[in-house]
């Protein structure tokens, strides 16, 4: 672990992210999950994490340390970011404050620093 810090703290960042996406319910602004009132949006965004965490953790707690994987998400992190701006003028996005956007901009910031620094 010690040797992806920058991933890590990107990964906690995103895990609060997603917690973060609730509160601002996220689901509003998904393609497809913005059509659903908001008691089904919120219970598939949240079912759906289930097996996206699931595998997550299954692949980062193998033997070794999986790079693709690290570096695959270590980039996501940073193209989230770009998402987030993309959508950033949608009318019902509520991703407004400085907690949300220093969660978000930590995320890629620290993917970025892991990429950097294992290349």
């Amino acid at each position: 672990m010690a040797g992806h810090i920058f991933f890590y703290l990107g990964l906690s960042l995103l895990l609060i992210h997603e917690m973060d996406a609730i509160r601002c319910k996220e689901w509003r602004i998904f393609p497809g999950l913005s059509m659903l009132n908001d008691s089904w949006g919120y219970k598939i965004f949240v079912f759906a994490h289930i097996p996206l965490l699931f595998f997550l953790f299954l692949g980062l707690s193998g033997q070794g340390t999986n790079e693709r994987l690290i570096s695959g998400l270590d980039i996501f992190f940073i193209a989230h970011v770009g998402l987030h701006i993309l959508f950033l003028a949608h009318k019902r996005n509520e991703f407004k404050d400085w907690i949300s956007w220093t969660i978000i901009l930590g995320t890629g910031f620290f993917g970025l620093m892991d990429l950097t620094i294992t290349l």
